[in-house]
């Protein structure tokens, strides 16, 4: 996964109509680093009316929407080293969460909002941890002496997906909100990794390079009849589901190798639309409620 590298050297860590939104008010946040450095910024999701949000000299990337579309969590390495803060949604209001001397990124709000899964390498590794949305109450949910990473809740509250290399290579795993029961769900030789779940709960959209590239796919809930979406020899990485399930948008280095785009396409893969046309790093896409 190229862009886990970007981030990890950049910030310290380390995803149905084409190109029309979808429903009222529909948005797309995003990290781009057209201003020189890594700025969370959001536009409508035709691409249209793109505004940066965080202005801030650091890196920031990994943006995640509360429940309600009211505030966006994300990670900067503001502090001197990688944290988890969050923000209103016009980009009001930063705060910080996380305050230990550890790397802290990849925030994802719980869907009932009361919480924020966020990955960690406090305990020596990274690790999945928990938190409520004040920055208070940390848990560490996975407890494995592998690096476990990027957690996706399912729309129900009741389970988390993750990546792992517990097995020897990166491969989706879910378990229990508490972090019980993790299973690993690819089971495949190549890296497999950005799980994010459909809005029903019944499918997880996933990056993986078992075809030589990373390509964006789509298995259910249960590991299953993984299909590749994007076909395409170009890196696609960071999938992300739109809120009726109809769409899913990306980002692809498809215009070259040092520059990413963000793209959109049918959940079945067709009409791949590109959403962004700069010169810079456009990435890490997530639809707001």
């Amino acid at each position: 996964m190229k862009r886990i590298v970007v981030l990890l050297v950049v910030v310290a860590i380390l995803a149905a109509c084409g190109g029309q939104p979808s429903g009222p008010g529909a948005r797309i946040a995003f990290f781009s680093r057209r201003d020189g450095n890594d700025e969370i910024y959001v536009m409508d999701a035709s691409g249209s009316n793109a505004v940066n949000l965080t202005q801030n000299p650091a890196d920031d990337a990994a943006a995640s929407w509360s429940p309600d579309g009211s505030r966006i969590a994300f990670q900067s390495d503001r502090s001197g080293k990688v944290d988890v803060y969050v923000m209103n949604a016009d980009g009001s209001g930063q705060t910080r969460l996380t305050d230990s001397p550890a790397i802290d990124g990849a925030p994802a709000w719980s869907p009932d909002g009361s919480r924020i899964a966020f990955q960690s390498d406090r305990d020596g590794n990274m690790e999945i941890y928990v938190m409520s949305t004040d920055g208070t109450n940390v848990v560490n949910l996975t407890g494995s002496p592998a690096d476990d990473r990027w957690p996706a809740w399912s729309p129900d509250g009741k389970r988390i997906a993750f990546y792992s290399n517990r097995d020897g290579n990166n491969e989706i795993y879910v378990m229990n909100a508490d972090g019980s029961n993790a299973v690993n769900l690819t089971n495949n030789p190549a890296s497999d990794g950005m799980p994010t779940w459909s809005p029903d709960g019944a499918r997880i959209a996933f990056c993986s390079n078992r075809d030589g590239t990373y390509e964006i796919y789509v298995m259910n809930a249960d590991g299953s009849s993984a299909v590749n979406l994007t076909n395409n020899p170009a890196n696609d990485e960071y999938p992300a589901w739109s809120p009726d399930g109809k769409r899913i948008a990306f980002d692809s280095y498809r215009e070259g190798n040092l520059n990413s785009d963000i793209y959109v396409m049918n959940a079945d893969g067709t009409n791949q639309t590109r959403l962004t046309d700069t010169t810079a790093l456009d990435g890490i896409p997530v639809w707001s409620p």
